[in-house]
């Protein structure tokens, strides 16, 4: 995957080519970027099984292969000058989307394998278990939005002929794919978009674990974010709020609109979930009363 970014990175420069709106190398460079963080997040995430790590290996081969298959046919179809996604066009392109289809199904596989390893898995550090497993299981749900990408639209429901159409399927909602859309992402500015929940929820994978290792970094200057207590409690609070931003963009895309001009429904929902956010993180921060700052000991013999 590293590799292919370097070789659609060269693509995008030398070759002027656009298809569906876009330049020609810009998905395989944007697919072969993702694959490298979404790899290399689970090779490290493996390295954590306490119980069953040669399921896991095996699990994680078949991500790997899987990926592999799925970037040879998108970057193949490139060369061709061909669409890759909901190409119907010719026996031969539709079965290759077919082979892709099938690929993403045994990837998302293999990751369920290893979100399930991750849960059974005996991780010291309760901060560290929750960022990983809210992490793999997000990303789970992100990679189920491309399944919704792969049914008809209703324009090409409308249009009667889906034996005999070129293109089935698309990104965008309420709008042809191809039109007016954000740099560098390819997001429709004009209609909704379900690349972004799918973006959003995938990189949750990364995100979460970050997010506990900004914490870790930050603990020597703050005395309350030494406490594991407190970065457990923190990253709950950042899963839900995650979570929910997931749960927002999706219910946005389904509507037909652009992530960058929400309606006043879509703003009363991201305000209530800043706002739920900073309370969760107050609360989280706030200094422990004599009932909690109890040592361990203590509550044990209390329990006992």
């Amino acid at each position: 995957m590293a590799v292919l970014s370097v070789v659609s990175g060269v693509g995008l420069l030398v070759d002027d080519r656009v298809l569906a709106g876009a330049a020609i190398w810009l998905k395989p460079f944007k697919f072969a970027v993702s694959f490298v963080a979404y790899d290399l997040t689970l090779a490290w995430m493996l390295t954590l099984l306490t119980r069953g790590r040669r399921t896991g290996w095996w699990a994680g081969t078949v991500v790997a292969l899987s990926g592999a298959v799925e970037m040879a046919i998108i970057t193949g179809q490139v060369i061709r000058g061909k669409r890759s996604h909901f190409n119907h066009a010719t026996p031969f392109d539709e079965s290759l989307f077919n082979a892709m289809a099938v690929t993403v199904v045994v990837l998302w596989t293999g990751t369920l394998v290893i979100a399930i390893l991750l849960l059974r898995a005996r991780i010291p550090d309760r901060a560290a278990a929750w960022a990983i497993r809210s992490g793999v299981s997000l990303a789970l749900v992100g990679a189920g939005f491309g399944f919704l990408m792969t049914r008809p639209t209703p324009r090409q429901r409308a249009a009667g002929n889906l034996d005999t159409a070129e293109v089935i399927g698309a990104h965008s909602v309420g709008v042809p794919d191809g039109g007016p859309s954000m740099p560098l992402t390819g997001w429709s500015t004009t209609g909704g978009d379900l690349r972004i929940p799918h973006f959003v929820g995938m990189h949750a994978l990364q995100m979460l674990p970050l997010f506990l290792l900004a914490l870790v970094a930050l603990a020597p200057r703050s005395a309350r974010l030494r406490d594991a207590r407190v970065r457990l409690r923190l990253v709950l609070v950042a899963s839900g709020a995650y979570g929910a931003v997931v749960a927002l963009v999706t219910w946005q895309a389904l509507r037909g609109q652009p992530l960058i001009r929400p309606d006043g429904a879509t703003l009363t929902a991201a305000a209530a979930v800043l706002a739920a956010t900073a309370a969760g993180t107050y609360a989280s921060l706030r200094p422990a009363t004599a009932q909690q700052s109890r040592s361990p000991a203590v509550e044990k013999e209390l329990v006992s």
